[in-house]
């Protein structure tokens, strides 16, 4: 059988975000997720021997690791070649980790896994990399993301060229991502999700910032041929008649959910069992329990 054709193209995204890192990477999505990266470790009361930094787009999150003294020791794996600055690194594929088992008593990944193509595989590895109750947390860029861009795009397209291509990525949904962590083996579960909406003053200059973040297309079924001016301007004018303020500057959602699991280990919380709880839910809320015999019969109308 011939191999399913990827959805992304990896290599092309790591030459965008190498392009973007040179020219000047756009960090405001990336700062506000290292604060909140630091807020959720901040409640885990333990120290971590031995962290991992899986792909996040900058060194921003290992050197907060690094400096905040979570971790013993931190290893970078980049996306892309670094310059150095005092963090143990190596390039390479969120996708093929080269780690032995129960390496790390920490991952953290963020917004870097939503242009990998097998995410099931990639947090199967991760797990395996964690040693017994290890942790991982991240966060990525969920469906709700780049909504009214999707949206001024595919009628723009569908007015001037009578088709639509795909413009903007396919990104995962909250709900898919606990049900891919218990599948990957993690215990204890959880992710949230949160929207931030930043403000433009025209489509282009959020154009900008996408592409200086490396978050342009990069999905493998991209139209080729370069696109219209005609489309172009007609997705500036849609964006601006549909997603205006009051004060004319225009919306963009940035939706980044947050996952976060535990490597097995027998002493994590486990649920009780169907039958064993020892106290009726009415005692506990100290009110009558009422059976099917406490239930008077229906008389019949007369």
């Amino acid at each position: 059988m011939d191999a399913p054709i990827p959805l992304f193209d990896t290599g092309l995204a790591r030459r965008r975000l190498a392009r973007a890192r040179m020219v000047g990477y756009a960090d405001f999505l990336l700062a506000r997720a290292v604060e909140d990266l630091e807020d959720r470790l901040g409640a885990v009361l333990r120290h971590f021997a031995d962290a991992l930094d899986l792909a996040t787009p900058t060194p921003a999150a290992a050197l907060s690791l690094a400096a905040g003294g979570r971790s013993g020791s931190v290893l970078r794996l980049s996306p892309v070649p670094e310059a150095p600055d005092g963090l143990a690194r190596a390039v390479g594929d969120p996708e093929a980790l080269p780690f032995a088992p129960a390496s790390f008593d920490l991952a953290v990944s963020l917004l870097a896994l939503q242009h990998v193509n097998d995410l099931p595989g990639t947090l199967v590895q991760l797990r395996r990399a964690l040693r017994p109750d290890g942790l991982f947390v991240g966060c990525l860029l969920g469906g709700r993301s780049l909504t009214e861009l999707r949206q001024a795009f595919a009628a723009a397209e569908s007015e001037v060229e009578d088709g639509i291509s795909p413009r903007v990525a396919p990104f995962a949904e909250v709900r898919d991502l606990g049900g891919l962590l218990q599948r990957a083996g993690f215990a204890l579960p959880v992710t949230d999700t949160e929207t931030l909406t930043v403000r433009y003053a025209d489509p282009f200059a959020l154009m900008r910032d996408l592409r200086a973040m490396g978050l342009t297309n990069v999905l493998t079924e991209r139209r080729r041929t370069p696109l219209r001016r005609a489309t172009l301007v007609r997705t500036a004018e849609i964006y601006a008649d549909r997603f205006a303020d009051p004060d004319g500057r225009l919306r963009a959602s940035f939706e980044i959910l947050w996952v976060s699991g535990w490597a097995p280990h027998e002493s994590q919380q486990k649920p009780l069992k169907p039958g064993s709880a020892r106290t009726r839910l009415a005692d506990a809320l100290n009110t009558r329990e009422i059976g099917p015999d406490s239930i008077p019969a229906e008389r019949s109308p007369r």
